[in-house]
């Protein structure tokens, strides 16, 4: 069993559908996972907004000018008239939906209702290409028949396992499964989803939940890029990656692949591979449990930062201090990202200021406070087991005119994280691109 992952650009169009049949094809069975169509989660997030701001006649509008779009798609993509007006049929089920949803205030699971609309969409118009259309056979699986939210609203692995199982069962001799990425149901049995990038998750999920011999990651980029290509020129994808290695990467701000999406993977050894759609024959990314020799393989930056400080005397030879002020982030349930000390004081980093103000409050109970807002991390990943290398010296010769706010290494034996100030972001990717990677290696060439 593989499980095959395709983003919203992969299925963003009609043309883009027809061309997923020759990527799919092998001896195994394979499950393939899709995303809404690019462009479709921000329509119906933007409709969701509106509804809270009670615009009942700009949501409906906007839902119209979506359904069109999706009924040109369906047009387009089915051309035999009998197949194109069942499968419009679903079509304006679903949107109906959401019609019906803009008639009353909108509630939260009003809100995921929507939002599952576009997998549910794109996985309907596919199934009825690949089995309609090109006769080929495929069942239709889903995903909220197993994917499922525990009372702590993460992936309840155990069930999930259970139940595809479960669906799967009565098709033991079908080559092709095809379901939806992003949506499952909670605790409770109501529609809920994997939050943004979620499809990536899902997959995962579902690999490991099958017991899957590899999970391949469908995007419209030749695998995850030693530094990110949208302001550094010259980058390269990286061969391979360790599990540990791409979680960093990913957490850190690489765009390509979800954060949470290597974990299900890891833990049962599966390994992941990032392909390109629109370039099939690249090699892509391979990531797995080898970690390979070099010291530094990418450099990944993670906006939206705020540094806060807490000097107090009270540290100073104190039991429980640093106890006491980690309670304070886990009562507004905000994670820390980086942390570093000193015998006085500490400091840390959040990336949800949602409950900024009452954690300040909080902690000017234990010392003074300073805030620094606009902060960026810059994490370098790679084989940092034993730094014998002089690869610390590099990075910080390269970023020798940059403002270092926090320095974090030693934590983690695959990364070092750099916390700046936003504004010097670009200026310190393109000094790491050239003071670490510089000439390219010869093999990513």
């Amino acid at each position: 069993m593989k499980v095959l992952k395709f983003g919203g650009t992969s299925v963003g169009s009609a043309e883009r559908m027809r061309a997923l049949p020759a990527l799919i094809q092998g001896p195994e069975p394979r499950i393939v996972v899709l995303s809404a169509m690019s462009g479709t989660t921000n329509a119906l997030v933007n409709i969701t907004k509106l509804l809270y701001e009670g615009d009942t006649t700009a949501a409906t509008y906007q839902t119209e000018i979506l359904r069109q779009h999706y009924l040109i798609v369906a047009r387009e993509l089915l051309p035999e008239a009998d197949v194109a007006a069942e499968a419009i049929g679903h079509l304006d089920a679903s949107f109906k939906t959401i019609f019906n949803l803009t008639r009353h205030p909108l509630s939260a699971s009003g809100e995921r209702l929507i939002l599952a609309q576009g997998e549910l969409l794109s996985t309907l118009l596919f199934h009825r290409y690949y089995t309609a259309l090109l006769g080929q056979p495929a069942v239709l699986l889903p995903a909220l028949d197993f994917m499922r939210l525990d009372k702590d609203e993460e992936p309840d692995e155990a069930y999930i396992a259970e139940h595809l199982a479960v669906v799967l069962a009565p098709h033991a001799e079908q080559p092709l499964f095809i379901t939806q990425g992003y949506i499952c149901r909670n605790a409770n049995g109501d529609i809920d989803n994997l939050k943004r990038g979620g499809s990536d998750y899902s997959a995962s999920l579902i690999g490991a939940a099958a017991q899957a011999e590899e999970i391949q990651i469908w995007t419209d980029i030749d695998g995850l890029h030693n530094n990110d290509p949208r302001v550094v020129d010259d980058t390269y994808p990286i061969r391979e990656l360790s599990f540990d290695e791409a979680a960093e990467l990913a957490y850190f701000g690489a765009k390509i692949l979800h954060p949470s999406s290597i974990l299900p993977a890891s833990k049962y050894g599966i390994p992941v591979r990032l392909l390109n759609t629109m370039q099939p024959e690249a090699p892509g990314t391979l990531i797995s449990a080898k970690t390979g020799d070099e010291a530094i393989k990418a450099v990944a930056a993670k906006d939206g930062l705020v540094a806060i400080k807490i000097k107090s005397s009270r540290m100073l030879l104190a039991h429980g201090f640093l106890r006491s002020v980690f309670e304070v982030f886990e009562r507004y349930r905000t994670p820390i990202d980086m942390i570093t000390t000193s015998e006085v004081a500490v400091s840390l980093t959040i990336d949800d200021a949602t409950h900024l103000a009452e954690i300040l409050e909080d902690l000017r109970g234990f010392g003074a406070v300073e805030v620094d807002q606009d902060q960026t991390i810059v994490c370098l990943v790679g084989n940092l087991i034993q730094e014998n290398n002089g690869s610390a010296r590099l990075v910080f010769n390269a970023l020798k005119d940059i403002p270092l706010r926090m320095i974090s290494y030693g934590g983690s034996p695959n990364n070092i994280s750099l916390l700046i100030h936003s504004s010097y972001k670009v200026r310190a990717l393109q000094a790491l691109n050239e003071g670490l990677f510089q000439p390219r290696p010869v093999a990513n060439a």
